[in-house]
């Protein structure tokens, strides 16, 4: 097999391009720190956000989203992403320029003026001779780039890293220093980082409209500094001389400056320049008229209840006296803003202590545009869940009206459009305004065979389970609980077993994990039992095919590997410390271990590598090691980088012992596999890459003997960081980028992405039957037919007859008891079939209690891992009270009958449950007559400390159980497994007990 594809090394010859439809993957509130809001004030509606990595966008006030201005960012010009500056013309609102540069260190270039006619839809640019900082500390101040509103082809930038102020007079094409302003800042957030050893430099540039003409150059400018001695400085003479202002305040940085048309100019002080820093700082009004300071702050920085310092802050065009302003970082209980009517002299906080830990709001909040907003975490007062946000560099009223605020957060954009409620005690209505951004930084995506069709491992937000690609997720992965997943992968024969990384805070949790394992497709997630001692977590996770073994390459600790789910982990021999690792997709002996140009291989689950015979791979630089499912020994390597070289593309067929380098790939940087293309056998490759000179993301139907680019220029996305295809799905691929979200790509008219107005759906899809008498009743279901016809129901290949298996009102189906008492124990699959879209299955779970014990209680449950051999048997249990009383926990009992397949000690395992893992107990009990399909079980039990079970009420238990050496249960035969089913159902083959009386189940 492996020298069937060896072979394919072609002669260069020139891709071509296949038409893609390119859109997000939805998450629907941004996910990353947005900098700066900026609304024209000559039209209505235009508006405009940058962030910090993923870009600019433009408010489309039809579909209240997002339209994103920056996908023509391609890898080579990368930094173009970091937007430090945006200006949208008060005269000729087509116009927009934004000042772009990601980074002012060594590893960025320098940055750029991009100038646009068309609102952004296209752009032009001109090179500045130093480095820009859209992703430095200070990001939020602002504006620092400003269009004189009189003489609209003037234009001024304050730069960092003491360039100092710059002037364009030529619509932005052409840029000279001011050399008479006097102070290009000198505070640097921390001297000691390399990150933020640089000066801050000018934060903000504001013109007095009211002292120059239409057509006339605006005389009087102000800038604000970063400098805590010398920091508010104004030219008359529009920017020829400059001088500090007297009397200024000191000891603080102006983060935003703001002048209202009665001539007050307010400012917003805190002595960290953010977003993370800030702990006091002050409002204060300057009368230009009279030269007058006056200290306004709504609390002091000499309060002790001043802990945050001023961002955000916000003059109402159409009210000068009116003004918002934010905390820019109350991390504890939660960021405030406030609101004065009257210039400052007194203020209404947006919440108040209302005798602690109670706090009175003056808001309310929606995050159904982003359900995960909650971040998995409950309230526990005085901290709500969600908050209001945290980093409020940047807060608007909208020119226009004085009802609509947006403000930006670490997470997300919010905004209200009832903001003048506020004034006549009425609730501020806050909600997600963040549609069409999507600004996470993603670190791995993985498409199972099964299940949800992707999978994201983020940074900030940790990650999702997408099971829509067009909605946002419900949750994050957020236990356990860490900001950002670094890496995450599934067993390939049982899809359904997933592991992620991350760092997890051990300050905050002596008892925190770093790994999580999910045995139901990443729905839910718990904590290993253990890691290697002494990790701090992070770095890349692999698992084995069965998912019997895991090999965790660590952040700091080296490799380790464990056969045990996470149990126990022991150090794996022969493989150097942060490897790149990579599992066979079908033999779950095989592991391949990518370091410094070798290659290694484990047969052995993980436990030892050695150094293959492979020569030729690059030393350093980019690495994306994958093997092909369902193609043992098929491996891919992705990587290298221009200096020293090599780059590009590798082939092994034979485990790793050689790689075949591909002479048609210049350069790559990510392979991923997606489903065959029709009359083909192999999976379709995907690969982030430079192929004729041209960069991209391309596809190969022939195992890389041709590719077509499935990008265009108009879809970058600068630069990208792991890319996979769809196993299901063929010409679908999903690409993660560093600050534009997650992509993919359809063919033009190939398969098209499911519509969700076309699909019918039905509810429910899963349900239980009872075949005993007295039990039976018929099943409803609702169908939601979305424009399509009912066409009938199928039972494998046999078609249910309406009218005596089944009956149709409207939109209701009711299945028939009859019918349903004819079925077999076990699953019954119903396809229901609609006109168009595809088809929804109900899943039955037909179980007899005839000679079930009929109690108080009823036991459903799941087989967390379904795979014929195991070498840990996982049930998940739900205990539900179906009496009219109280259930005493402790006198419960539930047995789970198997084989055990080889006699030897067993250990017990409460991963989860709602009672506290540590109030459920596990013993093993050899039965004294075998029977088949059981020869143990296992009987689960309640502490004291569990209390009681109201009547009405549930409870679940998530266990596993295992051997002492862990070899393997076969667990297909076993009595109380269930096969199929991810979902709690009822099942009589577990058994329930209160008091040693029977009261639910079928013993063997």
């Amino acid at each position: 097999m492996g020298s069937a594809w060896s072979g394919l090394v072609p002669e260069a010859r020139a891709a071509p391009s296949a038409a893609y439809n390119w859109r997000n993957v939805v998450t629907g509130g941004g996910g990353g720190f947005i900098p700066g809001i900026i609304f024209n004030k000559k039209q209505k509606d235009l508006i405009y956000a940058r962030t910090d990595i993923g870009g600019a966008y433009r408010w489309n006030a039809a579909t209240s989203s997002w339209i994103p201005l920056s996908d023509t960012t391609g890898w080579v010009d990368w930094n173009k992403n970091g937007v430090d500056a945006l200006a949208t013309d008060p005269v000729e609102p087509n116009r927009v320029y934004m000042a772009t540069g990601t980074y002012t260190n060594d590893w960025d270039t320098n940055g750029q003026i991009m100038r646009s006619t068309d609102k952004g839809d296209t752009w032009q640019v001109t090179p500045l001779p130093f480095k820009v900082g859209g992703n430095m500390p200070g990001r939020s101040m602002g504006e620092r780039l400003v269009i004189d509103p009189n003489k609209n082809n003037i234009l001024f930038f304050g730069a960092r890293s003491g360039n100092g102020l710059w002037k364009s007079t030529d619509y932005g094409a052409t840029w000279t220093k001011v050399t008479q302003f006097p102070n290009p800042g000198t505070y640097v957030q921390d001297p000691t980082n390399s990150y933020g050893s640089d000066i801050v430099g000018l934060a903000w540039i504001t013109f007095d409209p009211s002292t120059g003409t239409a057509g006339g150059a605006t005389q009087t400018v102000y800038v604000g500094v970063a400098d805590k001695e010398n920091n508010i400085f104004r030219s008359t003479d529009g920017g020829a001389t400059w001088e500090a202002i007297p009397g200024q305040p000191v000891g603080y940085l102006p983060h935003h400056g703001e002048l209202a048309s009665n001539g007050n100019l307010y400012i917003s002080y805190s002595d960290g320049v953010g977003p993370y820093d800030g702990t006091k700082g002050d409002v204060w009004k300057f009368n230009t008229q009279t030269g007058l300071w006056t200290n306004i702050s709504p609390v002091p920085s000499s309060s002790t209840d001043n802990y945050y310092g001023y961002g955000g802050l916000a003059v109402d065009a159409q009210h000068p006296d009116t003004l918002v302003v934010a905390t820019l970082n109350s991390w504890w209980p939660d960021a405030n803003l406030f609101r004065s009517t009257n210039g400052g002299a007194t203020w209404t906080a947006i919440w108040d202590w209302d005798g602690y830990p109670s706090r009175k709001l003056r808001y309310t909040q929606d995050i159904s545009g982003a359900p995960w907003l909650s971040l998995g975490i409950e309230p526990i007062p005085p901290t709500p869940s969600p908050k209001l946000g945290w980093m409020i560099g940047d807060l608007e009223i909208d020119p226009f009206n004085s009802n609509r605020m947006m403000y930006a957060t670490g997470a997300t954009l919010y905004g209200t459009n009832n903001l003048t409620d506020w004034d006549s005690g009425g609730k501020v209505n806050i909600s997600v305004m963040a549609r069409g951004i999507e600004e996470t930084a993603i670190m791995e995506l993985i498409s199972p065979p099964a299940g949800a069709p992707l999978l994201s491992a983020m940074g900030d937000i940790s990650g999702f389970r997408h099971d829509d690609l067009t909605a946002p997720p419900a949750k994050t992965m957020s236990v356990p609980a860490w900001s950002t997943t670094y890496g995450i992968d599934y067993a390939e024969l049982n899809p359904g077993f997933m592991v992620r990384v991350g760092m997890a805070d051990y300050s905050a949790d002596a008892n925190a994990r770093s790994v999580g394992l999910s045995h139901d497709g990443g729905a839910n997630w718990y904590k290993a039992s253990s890691e290697p001692a002494g990790t701090k977590g992070g770095g890349t996770v692999s698992v084995s095919a069965d998912g019997n073994a895991i090999v965790w390459s660590t952040s700091d600790v080296g490799v380790y590997y464990s056969k045990s789910g996470g149990n126990s982990w022991t150090a794996s021999s022969g493989i150097p410390a942060g490897a790149k690792i990579a599992a066979d997709r079908v033999n779950p002996n095989k592991f391949y271990a990518y370091s410094a140009g070798k290659l290694y291989l484990s047969t052995n689950g993980g436990a030892t590598f050695t150094q293959t015979a492979a020569a030729g791979l690059p030393s350093s630089g980019a690495a994306s090691l994958k093997a092909v499912p369902g193609r043992e020994g098929d491996v891919w390597f992705a990587g290298g980088n221009e200096s020293p070289g090599p780059y590009g593309l590798w082939h092994s067929t034979d485990s790793g012992a050689s790689f075949t380098k591909l002479a048609n790939v210049q350069e790559a940087d990510g392979v991923g596999f997606g489903k065959a293309a029709p009359g083909q056998s192999y999976m379709a490759l995907y690969v982030i890459a430079r192929i004729e000179g041209v960069r991209g993301f391309f596809r190969s139907d022939d195992a890389g003997a041709s590719w077509v680019r499935v990008n265009d220029a108009q879809h970058q996305y600068a630069r990208v960081t792991t890319i996979t295809g769809d196993p299901r799905v063929y010409g679908r691929v999903y690409v993660g980028t560093n600050g534009r979200g997650i992509v993919y790509g359809d063919p033009v008219g190939g398969t098209p992405d499911p519509d969700p107005v076309k699909q019918s759906t039905i509810s429910p899809t899963s349900s239980s039957f009872d075949k005993k008498t007295g039990n039976q009743a018929d099943i409803t279901v609702t169908m939601t037919l979305n424009g399509n016809t009912f066409g009938g129901i199928k039972n494998g290949s046999a078609t249910l007859v309406s009218g005596t298996d089944y009956t149709v009102s409207g939109s209701i189906v009711t299945l028939s008891k009859g019918y349903l008492a004819s079925q077999p124990v076990g699953t019954t699959n119903l396809t229901f079939q609609f006109s168009a879209g595809t088809s929804p299955v109900l899943a039955i779970t037909v179980i007899d209690t005839t000679s079930a014990g009929s109690g108080n209680i009823k036991v459903q449950m799941y087989n967390g891992s379904t795979a014929a051999t195991v070498n840990g048997i996982s049930p998940r249990f739900k205990l539900i009270n179906t009496g009219t009383s109280a259930v005493v926990l402790s006198t419960v009992k539930l047995r789970y009958y198997y084989t055990i397949d080889g006699e030897k000690a067993q250990s017990f395992f409460c991963d989860w449950s709602h009672v506290g893992g540590a109030n459920v107990t596990g013993s093993f009990v050899k039965m004294a007559t075998p029977t088949t399909g059981a020869d143990h079980y296992l009987e689960v039990g309640f502490t004291s400390g569990a209390g009681s079970l109201a009547a009405g009420q549930s409870i679940e238990v998530q266990i596993r159980f295992s051997k002492s050496d862990w070899s393997n249960y076969t667990q297909s035969g076993d009595y109380s497994f269930a096969s199929t089913g991810a979902t709690y159902a009822d099942w009589s083959k577990t058994t329930g007990y209160i008091s040693g009386g029977l009261q639910w189940g079928l013993e063997p």
